[in-house]
């Protein structure tokens, strides 16, 4: 079936879409302020300003990192469509949305990470991008838009591989009531989670 021409090309999306992660990454250092020292300063006093920008870069590290895991799941589901939707433009739309928002609670968490609302709204924003891009692979699978050597189980197994991180940072709102820095160091369970869907993943026959 031909699909129609004013149909917004699968390529141009990725490449929007690599712009934005791009700008969103660069904002989130640009919000960390450079130490501004008199003339007579010494070696020691900058690295006593340095020093207090661990916070900061603590916090950069961390976006860093959950952009950097979502650009890689985005990629690899959007590998796996053949063809883009109407539907599934707008819900890139809100996921990227999302993505420069996380750009936005990062500054907050710099300015403001001693309040647990921040931290709150700041993983809430991280759930809602993991599940937008889980609402995209689910509509490319019901519109039959995956690529056609792709087996049922391996389906699910790139709708587990998208859903993963979300559920992770749903479970680490309920772990900040008892500790903020325990929660974000919940976070880190994403890698063995990875690696485990990976290993679950290569398992898998590719063709139906």
């Amino acid at each position: 079936m031909d699909l129609p021409k004013s149909r917004i090309r699968l390529e141009h999306v990725i490449f929007f879409s690599d712009a934005i992660f791009a700008f969103s990454i660069t904002i989130v250092l640009l919000s960390i302020e450079i130490p501004h020292l008199s003339n007579n300063a010494t070696e020691g006093d900058l690295l006593k300003e340095l020093w207090k920008l661990q916070p900061a870069f603590e916090s950069y590290a961390i976006s860093f990192g959950v952009i950097g895991v979502y650009w890689i799941l985005y990629r690899k589901v959007l590998s796996r469509i053949s063809d883009s939707h109407p539907i599934m433009i707008g819900l890139n739309l809100v996921f990227l949305f999302f993505v420069t928002l996380i750009s936005l609670f990062t500054v907050l968490n710099i300015n403001y990470g001693n309040f647990h609302i921040v931290y709150i709204l700041y993983a809430m924003i991280l759930v809602l991008t993991g599940s937008t891009l889980a609402l995209i692979w689910l509509v490319a699978v019901r519109n039959g838009l995956i690529q056609g050597d792709m087996s049922p189980k391996l389906r699910k197994v790139f709708l587990l591989n998208s859903i993963t991180p979300p559920i992770i940072f749903l479970i680490s709102i309920g772990i900040s009531f008892v500790s903020i820095d325990v929660a974000q160091y919940f976070w880190l369970t994403i890698i063995p989670c990875r690696i485990l869907v990976s290993k679950i993943e290569n398992r898998q026959p590719k063709q139906d």
